[in-house]
């Protein structure tokens, strides 16, 4: 197997010079570029990546724990993680885990291992001192707030979020309000149950166990969902539900069964989704494209070695009034 001495001799260059066509570095001639290139194709060479890992002490690859690839809110973290990595030249390996601890254990056992530069966690099953536990052996940055740990966060409060979604409802004349939430017993599911209660219970607006509806991730899970409320022989004015992608499922069977939006029944998503954006859902904004654009840049600089202590990057949201409510 021809290695770059060989390149190099028969070429007429120095390894130095091969060394920096294979790396793509300017200062090279174009005489010479193209000698060391010809070459290249004449022996059919091909670097030994792990050499290079070896030297550089990098992989040139981040992972990405997410639990499912075709939930419109992972997608869009995605999508500015995406971003920020072809910028950076960095592969993303994605490892969707279900939710999965055991999963998600052995993607950090990659970074154990040295098989990866650092990972982003979108959404995980884990609790954060395991995570912490993989810091000695790289950046790990995750996008929902585990308070002051030894890893990275990009969030939003998903407490204030929620009261302030609540608070309009109100101060647009609503009084019962349902709630529609994905996983029943996340991290950052259980926040927003923790302010839709307290909310109504500081504001004295009636509370049902029954207006509380929980595993929508779906479309579908939105239009089983207004059937549900269908059925209710007394059901709410208004319903806030976390995704735009189940509340566009939600008004459209809705609709079908003739109730009016927002007339009989009001609905607030949440993310700000493009399909939100397509039926018109008011809608809480909660950045999921800069979320996954801030966690790679994080990240990126922390492999580079240009930050070395965590970061807790807290990003706005904000309310984008639409015809649902």
């Amino acid at each position: 197997m021809a290695n770059i001495k060989e390149i190099a001799r028969i070429a007429g260059v120095s390894v130095t010079t091969v060394s920096r066509v294979l790396n793509n570095h300017p200062y090279v001639s174009k005489d010479k570029r193209a000698a060391v290139l010809d070459t290249i194709e004449q022996l059919n060479y091909t670097r030994n990546m792990n050499a290079v890992h070896l030297i550089t002490g990098r992989t040139g690859a981040v992972a990405v724990i997410l639990p499912f690839i075709n939930f419109f809110y992972f997608s869009i973290v995605m999508d500015g993680l995406a971003h920020e990595a072809l910028l950076a030249q960095y592969r993303l390996i994605l490892c969707q885990t279900n939710y999965s601890p055991e999963e998600e254990l052995k993607v950090l056992e990659m970074l154990r291992n040295k098989e990866i530069d650092g990972v982003v966690i979108v959404s995980t099953a884990l609790q954060p001192e395991v995570i912490e536990e993989y810091t000695a052996y790289g950046p790990i940055v995750t996008c929902q707030n585990s308070g002051e740990r030894r890893f990275s966060s990009v969030y939003i409060e998903h407490y204030a979020a929620f009261r302030h979604g609540l608070q309009y409802l109100i101060g647009k004349g609503y009084r019962k309000i349902g709630y529609c939430e994905g996983r029943q017993n996340g991290s950052s599911s259980s926040i927003r149950q923790s302010a839709f209660r307290e909310f109504l219970a500081e504001n004295k607006l009636p509370f049902q166990e029954a207006w509380m509806i929980y595993d929508c991730m779906t479309e579908e899970h939105g239009a089983a969902a207004a059937r549900s409320l269908l059925e209710m022989r007394e059901r709410p004015d208004a319903v806030i539900v976390s995704g735009d992608h189940v509340a566009a499922g939600l008004i459209i069977e809705s609709r079908k069964h003739g109730l009016r939006i927002p007339e009989d029944l009001a609905v607030m998503g949440f993310d700000n989704q493009p399909i939100g954006r397509l039926l018109e859902i008011t809608t809480i904004d909660n950045q999921l494209y800069e979320m996954g654009a801030s966690a790679f840049r994080i990240i990126h600089e922390q492999i580079r070695g240009d930050s070395t202590l965590p970061v807790y990057r807290k990003l706005a949201y904000r309310i984008i009034e639409r015809s649902t409510v």
